[in-house]
């Protein structure tokens, strides 16, 4: 328990950037060794700036040491960036939270199909009517329901998927044990009996509008995949989107009337590539490949063990593609995507990596893709050429 107070410290340390954070923990291997460092030491890591080493110079304990007593008291688990039950999802990420708190018991997420469901805060009917919908019949499907649990799309998609059975977690702008909106503080308590509520920030911290932008690259780095189900223009619910394309991450999103205002963010994502969705197993059939036995079908959806094939209509004996004559129709990205697919399907994570282009190209280049039947997508995420290349 002793060690722990030199990684609060570390994570408390006002004005210190996360990456500077990361760049020390790389190079002394723990945060006592940081705290020990002289000055000299510290200007041994790499891009290390004046104003960030003289943040270093504070070597006062007493915050950490106070809450270290706090976490004893509400009986919260401190996890740190080293410990082997840090999800690996979120540990990749570009800037992953040194500490994290936790409430409850937060699930083997690198082994579960964990879905954020997430939205505006100013839900319509219909995103309500989605949200619950949707998010309960992913919940009775077996995933992992996660979100900000803000009013609106967040606080439905929980209650929708409690009502389930599912596990949820609940990933907080403030200290886990500030309720906020003060509405849900019986949400709260059913969220930490299913599952967990998490935050990087310690106990007592008041929920601040500037936190909920940066706590949504772990709401979605928690996670296999994010459900967008109602966002308007400069909806926090596209950051978190954002946060999911640059994670490399799968996402999805509930279309909506053309003229609602509630519905652009979620109709410009589907028209970019994220898959569109109207039902749970929308998404959770893109998973039951890659997690055997995790996921539960609905009642007649397919079985969780049968292979799902591309539609009927779209598989045909591959024709030829003159790249030189139809492949002028082609965008760039269309085109070298096109050239990295082969028959064999490829998973998009590798296809991304193949191609070295951003997510969010690849999947608009796939969508426009599949449209023209150049291109077939399989369970998994797969995907493969349903044409011959002529050069």
């Amino acid at each position: 328990m002793s060690g722990l107070k030199y990684w609060i410290w570390l994570a408390e340390l006002p004005g210190l950037r996360s990456q500077t954070r990361l760049s020390l923990l790389e190079y002394f291997g723990d945060p006592e060794n940081i705290y020990c460092a002289d000055a000299g030491e510290i200007f041994l890591v790499e891009n290390m700036t004046r104003e960030q080493a003289a943040v270093l110079e504070n070597k006062s304990l007493s915050n950490a040491e106070r809450i270290l007593g706090e976490c004893r008291r509400l009986r919260l688990r401190i996890l740190t960036l080293q410990d082997a039950d840090y999800p690996d999802r979120l540990r990749n990420i570009y800037d992953p939270p040194c500490v994290l708190y936790v409430k409850g018991h937060m699930p083997a997420f690198d082994e579960e199909v964990a879905v954020a469901v997430v939205g505006t805060r100013d839900a319509t009917p219909y995103g309500v009517q989605c949200a619950d919908k949707i998010a309960g019949q992913l919940a009775a499907g077996g995933a992992v329901v996660v979100s900000g649990l803000a009013r609106g799309i967040d606080t439905m998609a929980i209650r929708a998927a409690l009502r389930s059975g599912g596990v949820t977690v609940g990933v907080l702008g403030g200290g886990v044990d500030v309720i906020y909106p003060p509405e849900n503080r019986y949400l709260y308590e059913d969220v930490a009996a299913s599952g967990a509520l998490i935050s990087e920030y310690p106990p007592g911290t008041e929920a601040k509008g500037k936190h909920f932008p940066v706590r949504n690259r772990i709401i979605s780095g928690l996670c296999a995949a994010t459900l967008v189900v109602e966002a308007p223009e400069g909806s926090g619910a596209l950051i978190t989107a954002d946060r999911a394309i640059e994670q490399s991450r799968d996402l999805y999103a509930v279309p909506g009337p053309i003229d609602a205002r509630e519905s652009v963010g979620c109709n410009r994502l589907i028209r970019q590539g994220a898959g569109l969705v109207t039902c749970g197993w929308d998404i959770l059939q893109d998973y039951q490949a890659r997690f055997p036995g995790k996921l539960r079908c609905e009642e007649g959806r397919p079985q969780p063990t049968e292979e799902r094939k591309p539609a009927e209509s779209a598989k045909k004996l591959p024709r030829m593609l003159d790249v030189h004559k139809e492949g002028a129709a082609l965008s760039d990205d269309q085109l070298v995507v096109l050239r990295a697919l082969t028959d064999e399907p490829i998973l998009l994570d590798d296809l991304i990596d193949l191609v070295q282009i951003p997510a969010r190209r690849v999947l608009s280049a796939l969508t426009m893709l599949e449209m023209d039947e150049y291109v077939l997508q399989y369970p998994g995420k797969r995907y493969a050429r349903n044409v011959l290349l002529s050069e």
